[in-house]
């Protein structure tokens, strides 16, 4: 912490200097003109600046700058072919700076010669214009602005979707919409879809991307013709910046507190340095030339062999006790803007670095169920690296951009975990796991824009993306005690996947295009036709090995149950290894590997049309053809095939009832298709749960019809009240099984006959000035969001008498509740904002035949934080409160209402408490 101080009191003395450098400078208006009706952008608007000879033209994205302004007060007019002339008057512009205005033009209502000017005041058409993008959007959708980010305490994606109406995250990164879990949802990133960041499920971990990368997210909750089919939950289209409004430096760094880790005791394995950089140093993974498993399994090494296999596996057990540091981020991003030519194109250029880390203890994690009564202890070494490039040029009426992102989080994870396991007559355990985890993401997309005539648009997308997945050896070793004052011995006898070292590697490689063209066509008072293709192809790799040292009884030249009742940190000694006491085992499963590979191609059609001053339909339909082939190394096991043609119709009518209000129906059809991993029968032993994760490969395809109906009204800019229905019917729907029947509890995957799901949400976002006229209450926002939700689903008829016959679906809650408020004062200097949410009762697990469901059991967040801007409101510091209440996180079993204990201690299948976080940070931009 004191070196944190020192770092920002040097920051702050050089940041006083360099104010000086910026008093002076010229500065730019800047902004975006759209239709005041449709919200499409006009290219080739006029905009200039009234008394001088300055003047440009929006470009591809309605886009324009204004710059070299020196610092005043102006009027800017607006020109624009068949729509009325605007004047915007008292336009401030500082030194140095950049002023926003997003401008709204209506079209002529008469083709006489004499022109009209429409006159509006800076601030009146800075709230026009974001009516019209609020009121406008073709779909039913909420979004998340950057400005608004900023003011949240969130660091991640994950942190931002959770202020999103009907939005909830679960595992702390992934999206739950309308109570639709990760699979029913779809991500993209600039434009191009996120592939899916995890092994055993289709989701993408939000976490990796950080927030302050952000230029804004939207979340469509109906589909579009030209929007991917697969989803019927949401579909989060997240945005990065690319051409800044102006040329900047800024870096940001901060610290953090937690009352459960920071400062206690630490523990972990081996640690290296490049762990604080995202990377293993290649210590832990198998050396290039460890033997196959084909060698291994068929007792083809000699022990000599053996042995010097074993000794190059990373054999330091020892356990390190350090205090837990403050968490630690940093973040530099730079931006710059040129203009070139006397055409005055853009050349822009975005660059950030962000890191992160941070160590956090779980210190009392409770399992009380079955024949388990645990207790562990969980430490987390955590460390996130991201960089973001994006380069755009506008040149005309064109615009070219080439966004890249790369991410790379390292999970280090130890525990230690006591208690009795009935199932195997022990009257105590002492478990160890030693589970690192990596995660890369880079992804890079080249789009380009460009206007063909007056009022047509071709817009195409080239992406790549690559994911990486790697366990390099996770290694877990329980010692038991059978009865009271028994030792404690290592059950290294047998090797299963319990107590394997487990070695894995996913490698995945996403190749996608996609070309849209727009026209207006002469159809109704005002029709654009779109039309697309888009294609993408998935490549992924998997393979995962279980390596064992086994104790070998025949060795009778050493006391076995001796070597068994070493401590973990002398068990696997060089002296032991050399001896020859272990056998070196591997279990053997070819399924444990597979190639996998997808083509999606689609094409849409649709309309979008004003049918009158009040009404506007969109319309169309979108086919998708899908091929995917899994194969595994196991030669006795069928080629995985999955082929569909799908047709996805929908359409979205909107009934402007006042300026203020709408009136929005909708019908679409979505499908959901399984993931590589749900296909693959790979099990694998998961630790924490206490259970085996296997595929089913004859999983079909699941296809939605949705509904939906919302009323909204918008009484001032930023401010909204809506309240939403939907209905949700599902084919086939794709469902986590249980099969508790066994010591060891498998959990898989089933196509459900039937499901469905419906709901209404209610939103509201509004200033506190109607209590009273003071400017406390002008300057203070309260907002709510309320998602109440019921769904149910068939368990299948397959000869496993379940608990359940019908039950919600995984992940659903019955009810969503956001609230918060917001203040400002000292001429928005000073900021506060409290934020809320709780989420109901939730399947966390479906149950089986001896055991129910489990619930993630409501709990109550509260969240903080208080900003104030310094240095001419160029620096900021924050102070964020994160879940203040801090309450437990109870996973149970309960059947129709009431806890649920066939047998063993209690109905806990895991109960944690991760404390609150409290964290200072300041950001500055020259």
């Amino acid at each position: 912490m004191k070196r944190f101080l020192t770092v920002i009191s040097v920051v702050i003395s050089l940041t006083l200097s360099a104010n000086t450098l910026f008093a002076q400078n010229p500065g730019r208006i800047t902004g975006k003109v759209i239709d005041s009706k449709t919200s499409e952008t006009l290219i080739g608007a006029t905009v200039s600046l009234q008394g001088t000879t300055k003047g440009v033209a929006t470009d591809v994205e309605g886009h324009y700058a204004l710059s070299g302004v020196a610092p005043g007060k102006y009027t800017v007019l607006i020109r624009y072919i068949g729509y009325q002339t605007k004047s915007i008057s008292d336009i401030e512009v500082k030194a140095g700076a950049a002023t926003p205005l997003d401008v709204t033009l209506s079209q002529s209502e008469t083709t006489a010669l004499k022109e009209v000017v429409i006159k509006a005041t800076y601030r009146q058409e800075s709230v026009s214009s974001l009516y019209a993008i609020q009121k406008n959007s073709v779909s039913i959708s909420d979004g998340i602005s950057s400005e608004l980010i900023r003011r949240s305490p969130d660091r991640s994606t994950s942190d931002v979707l959770k202020r999103v109406s009907g939005t909830t995250i679960q595992d702390n990164k992934f999206v739950v919409v309308r109570g639709l879990s990760d699979r029913y949802n779809t991500a993209s990133l600039d434009g191009s879809p996120l592939p899916s960041t995890e092994p055993n499920r289709k989701a993408f971990s939000f976490d990796i991307v950080p927030s302050n990368l952000i230029d804004n997210i939207i979340i469509s909750k109906t589909a579009s013709p030209d929007l991917a089919g697969d989803f019927a939950g949401g579909n989060v289209q997240i945005l990065t910046k690319d051409i800044p409004d102006q040329n900047f430096v800024s870096f940001g760094i901060g610290a953090g507190y937690n009352t459960k880790s920071t400062f206690k005791d630490f523990k972990s394995g081996y640690r290296s340095t490049s762990d604080y950089f995202g990377f293993d140093d290649g210590s832990r993974k198998l050396a290039n030339n460890f033997p196959s498993t084909e060698r291994i399994v068929n007792n083809q090494l000699s022990k000599n062999q053996e042995i010097q296999s074993a000794r190059s596996l990373n054999n330091d057990f020892n356990i390190y006790t350090n205090k837990a540091l403050p968490t630690q981020s940093y973040q530099l991003t730079v931006g710059d803007v040129k203009e070139l030519g006397a055409a005055k194109n853009k050349l822009g250029t975005t660059v950030s670095l962000t890191y992160r880390n941070s160590q956090n203890i779980t210190p009392n994690l409770i399992q009380r169920y079955d024949n388990y009564d645990y207790q562990s202890e969980i430490s987390k070494f955590s460390t996130n690296i991201g960089a973001l490039a994006n380069f755009a040029y506008s040149f005309g009426k064109n615009k070219i951009t080439f966004k890249n992102l790369y991410n790379r989080i390292l999970d280090d994870q130890f525990t230690y975990r006591t208690g009795p396991n009935s199932s195997t007559s022990s009257n105590d355990n002492r478990f160890y796991a030693y589970d690192m985890l990596e995660k890369g993401l880079f992804k890079s997309t080249l789009e380009g824009d460009h206007a063909v005539g007056e009022k047509s648009k071709i817009k195409w997308n080239l992406g790549f993306s690559n994911i990486t997945n790697d366990q390099p050896d996770q290694r877990k070793v329980n010692y038991k005690q059978s009865n009271p004052g028994d030792p404690y011995y290592a059950t290294l006898e047998t090797l299963g996947k319990e107590n394997a070292r487990f070695f894995s590697k996913l490698n995945e490689n996403i190749y996608s295009g996609k070309v849209d063209y727009s026209l207006p066509v002469n159809l109704f008072k005002q029709s654009t036709l779109k039309l697309g293709v888009n294609s993408q192809y998935r490549d992924r790799n998997f393979n995962a090995r279980f390596i064992g040292l086994i104790a070998d009884r025949s060795n009778s030249t050493y006391d076995i149950d001796a070597i068994l009742q070493r401590p973990i940190q002398t068990l696997f000694s060089p002296s032991v290894i050399n001896a020859g006491i272990f056998d070196l085992q591997e279990i053997s499963n070819l399924a444990d590997r597979y190639n996998a590979h997808s083509l999606t191609n689609a094409g849409y059609a649709m309309l979008d049309s004003k049918i009158g001053e009040d009404v506007r339909v969109v319309y169309g339909l979108r086919v998708e053809k899908f091929d995917l082939k899994l194969k595994t190394q196991d030669p006795n096991q069928p080629e995985v095939k999955l082929n569909n043609t799908d047709f996805l119709p929908s359409v979205n009518f909107t009934y402007s009832l006042t300026p203020k209000a709408n009136f929005r129906a909708s019908y679409y059809r979505t499908l959901a298709r399984p993931e590589f991993r749900e296909l693959a029968t790979f099990a694998f032993y998961d630790y924490e749960l206490l259970a085996t994760v296997q595929g089913e490969p004859s999983l079909k395809r699941t296809l939605i019809d949705n509904a939906d109906i919302r009323y909204e009204f918008y009484p001032a800019a930023g401010q909204i009240f809506s309240v939403s229905a939907f209905y949700k019917k599902f084919q086939n729907a794709i469902e986590p099984i249980f099969d508790d029947r066994n010591s060891t509890t498998t959990i898989s995957y089933f196509n459900s006959k039937s499901a469905y799901v419906y709901g209404f949400e209610l939103e509201a976002r509004k200033a506190l000035d109607f209590i009273n006229g003071s400017m406390f209450m002008k300057n203070t926002t309260a907002y709510a969001n309320l998602s109440v939700n019921k769904s149910r689903v068939t368990n299948p008829d397959d000869g496993i008498d379940r608990l359940e016959k019908t039950r919600r679906l995984v992940g659903q809650s019955p009810y969503v509740v956001n609230a918060g408020i917001t203040h400002t004062e000292l001429d928005n200097k000073l900021s506060i904002n409290l934020l809320f949410n709780r989420l109901g009762k939730r399947i966390f697990l479906a149950g089986g035949a001896r055991f129910s469901s489990v619930y993630e059991m409501p709990r109550n967040v509260l969240d903080a934080q208080v900003g104030y801007k310094v240095f001419k409101n160029k620096g900021e510091f924050k102070l964020s409160a994160t879940d203040i209440l801090a309450n437990n996180y109870s996973f149970e079993y309960e059947l129709d209402g009431k806890p649920y204990i066939p047998s063993g201690p209690g109905n806990i299948f895991r109960r944690y408490n991760i404390g609150s976080t409290y964290s200072l940070s300041f950001n500055y931009t020259f």
